[in-house]
């Protein structure tokens, strides 16, 4: 769905392809690196490990009868690199060439970014005497994955590390006081990891080794980290489905599919997925038994992320400690 703007935008779709990458202005990235299908480029593993940059050698489609005949003036191709762990964000303007397409490069530098880039296209003019609107994007970003070997745009979860108090994020200091927060409004779902909020906290959970303690707290803190994570993401996925021209619930794509397809045989056993589905939408929208079925919710998210047995653990360790310091 398009944004609504107050003034003359572009209709017609823009389209941005990433033609080669270099790495350190030298050396071609293998083309299996690179996926259009899937728009991502995968950069870890590509045959060069301690790389300091990359150049990503674009080329954009845009409507151009309709850009020519708007009423703006001083079109201007802009492709953009962002990155929301790090606060990141570069540009660079592509050149119209004289097969009308919009040609360029933009370079990626490894120091200032963590996981996962995103990269767009923005056209800006000036309309009704202002400068710099924006008047067309893509639908679509790519991905610039620091970390994946193989361009697999979906990916199951992302975490971020960040002091929610003291960082660049501003909509993260409401909270502070948490150790870790979970958001699931865009395309992959985010874990915050709250820097600022315990100390070592962070590095507990980062850790390998460490007493016997360290390691039972580390696997608890991770499995109710991943249970918020799933009822989270369940109730994502559940909150805005599509229906067909009949009114049933149409399951939905990416990891919102994944999240449903693995816990609705939980949260409702014995029922097929189109039957739990439309369950769940019904539930959900008419109130009848949703407030009963959180507590299937929380177990079907229990038992993804195996918090039961984490527990267990936990306790048979602690219960093995007591008996040991008594006798």
């Amino acid at each position: 769905m398009k944004s609504v703007y107050p003034y003359p935008v572009l209709f017609g779709d823009l389209d941005l392809d990433v033609l080669s990458i270099t790495v350190d202005g030298t050396s071609p990235l293998p083309y299996s690196h690179v996926s259009r299908q899937q728009r991502t480029v995968a950069l870890h593993r590509a045959g060069r490990e301690n790389w300091e940059y990359c150049t990503l050698h674009l080329r954009a489609t845009l409507p151009e009868a309709e850009l020519s005949d708007g009423t703006w003036t001083d079109a201007v191709c802009l492709a953009a690199l962002t990155e929301k762990a790090t606060n990141a964000r570069s540009t660079a303007r592509l050149t119209r060439a004289s097969d009308g397409t919009w040609n360029g490069t933009i370079d990626l530098h490894r120091n200032r970014h963590l996981e996962r880039a995103a990269l767009g296209l923005t056209v800006v003019a000036t309309v009704d005497g202002v400068p710099g609107r924006m008047i067309g994007a893509t639908e679509q970003d790519w991905y610039v994955d620091l970390k994946g070997s193989t361009p697999v745009r979906q990916r199951e979860i992302e975490i971020v590390e960040e002091d929610f108090g003291d960082g660049p994020q501003e909509w993260l200091r409401p909270y502070k006081g948490a150790p870790w927060i979970v958001e699931t409004t865009g395309e992959v779902p985010t874990v915050y990891l709250n820097t600022g909020a315990v100390e070592g906290f962070v590095d507990l959970l980062n850790g390998s080794g460490g007493s016997p303690a360290e390691r039972l707290l580390r696997d608890v803190l991770a499995g109710q980290i991943a249970q918020d994570a799933w009822t989270a993401m369940f109730h994502t996925a559940v909150s805005d489905l599509d229906t067909d021209e009949d009114g049933t619930p149409v399951m939905p794509t990416g990891w919102r599919e994944s999240v449903l397809r693995a816990m609705l045989p939980d949260v409702l056993p014995g029922r097929q997925l189109t039957d739990a589905l439309y369950e769940i939408e019904e539930r959900r929208t008419k109130g009848f038994g949703w407030a009963e079925l959180q507590t299937t919710v929380q177990y079907a998210a229990g038992k993804r992320s195996r918090i039961a047995k984490k527990l267990t653990n936990a306790v048979r360790a602690v219960g093995t400690v007591d008996r040991s310091g008594t006798r």
